[in-house]
């Protein structure tokens, strides 16, 4: 190996050799700066010297470094010395998993031990996007007590060619021997990875069940004289069963196997959690699932694949032997459940509802990247038809078959929106209005009453009937639905304003406190009552859960995520919404010749840029991170972003060196966290819970959007020297923007009529903006102080105004349109710097389908 002890890369001293591989030599080294031991990985020069290569290397490795997981190997750096190009990881110390196999196959429960460690890992990747590309055992270690670590996350991707130019070298094969090569290692490619195909998180799996065989029978599954009759195998033929090869492993465990092995992706596992849950269960039920039963011949293997196994490991362990009855039927509900796909196009399903003959569906949807529209659709048929009412999504059927619809849906916050709620027969005619300001509607059993969520003011507020308040808040209700005895409400409560996140709750129709169903913290959720009005089903979280109005709770169903709960049938059917979703940056600076996307992991939500427009500040919000945001920090062109810490950001400082957020769920502080060396600085508790905040020009104070217990919000002026919190105006103002003029003297904020007006630092009454629409959004003050960049957040494409507040004269700046619009539904927030020359936007798309489900109990 080609570098000395006590050699230096970096800040890494060299101590020792440690192996050499096709990812590059790995060396024992010392972190001078915090004197612990690390593992150095020296990259091959053909990669170091390939300006592609390179750029492609350090985008893997910012994904991989995000990863936090105890069963992925934690990267902590990556540099350049002398030409060479280098990581820093986390150092293990213990065996390989091919060392542990040098003598044959591993006992049971070690075995699931080890697997069910690597499958958490996996899962954990491939919830956030990454896929491996290069699993194998010598990419395994096991630790000296045990842990199991992967290897090489997100780095195999570097040394194989693109999916278009792997396409044109299908015959191409390097030794086994050698791994890492273009087209991964040859014993543990998936058929679409031999193929020369694009590959995804399954042909991980793949992977994975190739390594689950190996280490239960001791030999590989696909081993051949040469590469490319080891490729042919993995294309067209079965290994031998693993009951022939080892007849005691568990009948559970060889069906694990078959179903990672199967060649089509789709007879894989739909989400990688799922396989790591299955084992879980095999290993906590080891000696029930000890059972053994007769061997089926590779054919028969072959045939049952789509049947037994897409029914799901649960039916084919209940066939079987009984094995793990009460946890499976617990998780998937009744042994058969089916289900049906009904909707075929691209786009978004914003909400779907039975008609009370439980055939026929109606919902709203965003196709193609046209505005939402009404669509109908019968059960058996792949055929939708458009009702004809333009921009129109519907909220619920009435008993009678009249529909309660949202006329122009407009998001004004993240995920919160509001239109004007209207009535219609589901036979046709023209909606008749009945209230502006809604979120969200149902009707009452006999079909006669609406509930409905809307804003009033600065609050939102549940009624039933219109006029009758039952429920009050500060942020957020959506998913209103009436229990079939019409007794009880249950609904979505969001305590932050446009998050996605929220509880379950329910309230009696005639009045009372509210209770929460869902505990912990807020998550993402769905809810339908079910027809005996004895549950309320949710889907929240990768489960479908039914939640008993005494408290008691059980699991239903699975999932691989991304599942919504739309509406349940008056006979029991179920009608799901499967999504993917993500949200994208794309920004501008002068010193780049065109927009850029931004984008880190998969929901990336900017907030802020530093006056020269080089820096962007925004968090992660999604799977990636879970519930746990991280802020980041970024240059403008595209390079590694920084960590700054956990939170939700508002604001960068005017002199860059600060970002201001709040570090926890309950937003109850303000925390500046640096931009550089230094430590946070904490602003102090003062029972506050913050829904906003920025910088005054000076850099000294903030500007915030506080709520206080039993009062309603107002803002807040703070120094960030310390001090408590001093109150700017009354109740029931706010601001969700860059709201402070360049003299300090003004502030663009929302009144307690929810109207948007200029206020006085000093007390003074507010003053109206003359040519504001009322759909129009502040974004930012011009540099000069005399107008304000508005747009309006749900249009497409986004059209951004300079305002000027004094005349009223409207300048259009700039129009934004994604090049791909499906499933966009608005572009918000728009963040830009003083003088206009740079910007970033951020949009949410969400790609969904309808499902119909049955059998699930």
């Amino acid at each position: 190996m080609g570098i000395s002890p006590g050699s230096r890369l970096g800040p890494y001293e060299i101590l020792s050799p440690l192996g050499v591989g096709g990812m590059g030599e790995v060396y024992k080294a010392r972190d001078t700066r915090l004197s612990r031991e690390v593992a150095v990985k020296v990259l091959p020069a053909d990669l170091s010297g390939d300006a592609d290569r390179r750029a492609r290397f350090e985008q893997e490795a910012r994904s991989a470094s995000a990863l936090n997981h105890p069963n992925i190997v934690t990267l902590y750096d990556i540099g350049t010395q002398d030409g060479a190009l280098f990581i820093a990881m986390e150092m293990v110390e213990g065996r390989s998993l091919r060392e542990l196999m040098a003598g044959g196959s591993l006992p049971v429960r070690k075995l699931l031990d080890i697997s069910v460690q690597m499958a958490d890992g996996l899962a954990k990747a491939h919830s956030a996007g990454i896929v491996h590309r290069d699993l194998k055992p010598e990419n395994v270690m096991v630790s000296r007590d045990g842990f199991v670590k992967i290897l090489d996350f997100g780095l195999a991707k570097l040394v194989q060619a693109p999916a278009a130019e792997v396409s044109n070298l299908p015959t191409v094969v390097e030794p086994a021997t050698r791994p890492g090569t273009v087209m991964g290692t040859v014993g543990y490619m998936s058929p679409e990875q031999a193929s020369g195909q694009s590959v995804d998180f399954r042909s991980d799996q793949f992977a994975f069940g190739s390594i689950l065989y190996e280490m239960a029978t001791g030999k590989r599954a696909f081993q051949r004289a040469t590469g490319v009759e080891t490729m042919s195998a993995i294309i067209r033929e079965e290994p031998e069963p693993v009951a022939r090869a080892n007849p005691s492993a568990p009948a559970p465990l060889r069906w694990i196997v078959e179903r990672c092995l199967a060649k089509d992706p789709e007879d894989r596992y739909a989400s990688t959690r799922d396989l790591a849950r299955d084992l879980a269960s095999v290993r906590d039920h080891l000696s029930e699932a000890s059972v053994s039963e007769p061997v089926a011949a590779p054919a028969a293997l072959a045939r049952r694949r789509r049947g037994v196994l897409a029914a799901g490991l649960a039916a084919a362990a209940l066939l079987a032997a009984g094995v793990l009855a009460g946890r499976w039927t617990t998780l998937r509900g009744s042994p058969n459940p089916s289900f049906r796909r009904m909707t075929f196009r691209r786009g978004a399903v914003l909400t779907a509802r039975f008609a009370p003959d439980g055939q026929t569906l109606v919902y709203g949807a965003a196709w193609e990247g046209n505005p939402v529209e009404i669509f109908t659709t019968r059960v058996g048929s792949p055929e939708s038809r458009s009702l004809g009412l333009p921009s129109a999504d519907v909220l619920a059927v009435s008993s009678s078959g009249e529909l309660a619809i949202l006329l122009n849906r407009r998001y004004v916050v993240g995920w919160e929106s509001r239109g004007t709620l209207a009535r219609v027969p589901l036979s046709g005619g023209a909606p008749r209005q009945v209230l502006e300001d809604v979120e969200d509607a149902d009707w009452s059993p006999d079909g006669k009453e609406l509930a409905v969520t809307r804003q009033l003011g600065d609050r939102r507020r549940l009624e039933y009937p219109i006029g009758k308040v039952l429920y009050e808040t500060s942020g957020w209700i959506n998913n209103v639905r009436i229990s079939p005895d019409g007794r009880s409400i249950a609904f979505v409560d969001h305590p932050s304003r446009g998050d996605s996140l929220g509880n379950a709750c329910v309230i009696d129709s005639g009045g009372g406190q509210k209770r929460a169903l869902t505990t912990g913290d807020p998550a993402t959720v769905t809810l339908a009552w079910t027809p005996r009005g004895d549950e309320i089903w949710c889907a929240w979280g990768q489960r479908i859960r039914a939640l008993g109005l005494s408290g008691k709770e059980r699991v239903v169903a699975s999932s691989p995520g991304g599942l919504g709960l739309a509406d349940i049938s008056r006979d029991g059917q179920i009608l799901l919404e499967r999504r993917t979703q993500r949200r994208e940056i794309v920004g501008f600076s002068p010193s780049g010749s065109r927009e850029r996307n931004l984008t880190w992991l998969d929901w990336s939500l900017p907030s802020g840029l530093s006056p020269d427009g080089k820096v962007i500040l925004f968090d992660e919000q999604g799977q990636a991170v879970d519930a746990n945001y991280q802020v980041y920090l970024q240059q403008m062109d595209g390079s590694l972003p920084a960590l700054l810490g956990q939170g939700s950001s508002f604001d960068l400082s005017p002199d860059g060196q600060w970002a201001l957020t709040t570090a926890t769920s309950a937003q109850d502080e303000l925390v500046l966290l640096p931009t550089g060396p230094g430590q946070p600085k904490r602003l102090g508790k003062w029972k506050i819970s913050y829904q906003w905040a920025c910088f005054f020009p000076d850099g000294r104070r903030v500007l915030a959007t506080g709520i206080e217990p039993g009062r309603r919000s107002r803002l807040f002026i703070q120094d960030i020297s310390g001090g408590q919190p001093r109150a700017l105006t009354p109740e029931g103002v706010s601001a969700l923007w860059k709201a402070v003029s360049p003299d300090e003297k003004s502030i663009v904020a929302a009144g307690p009529d929810g109207r948007i007006a200029i206020y006085s630092v000093s007390p003074a009454e507010p003053k109206p903006i003359a040519g504001l629409d009322p759909d129009d959004l502040p974004i930012r003050w011009t540099s000069d102080g005399r107008g304000l960049y508005v747009s309006k957040p749900w249009e497409m494409p986004a059209r951004v105004y300079v305002l000027d507040v004094a005349t009223g004269r409207r300048t259009l700046w700039k129009e934004i349109l994604p090049p791909d619009p499906a499933g966009i539904l608005g572009l918000w927030p728009v963040v830009i710097t003083p003088d206009g020359k740079s910007y970033a936007y951020s949009y949410r798309r969400v790609l969904s389908d309808l499902f119909l489900a049955q059998g699930l109990k």
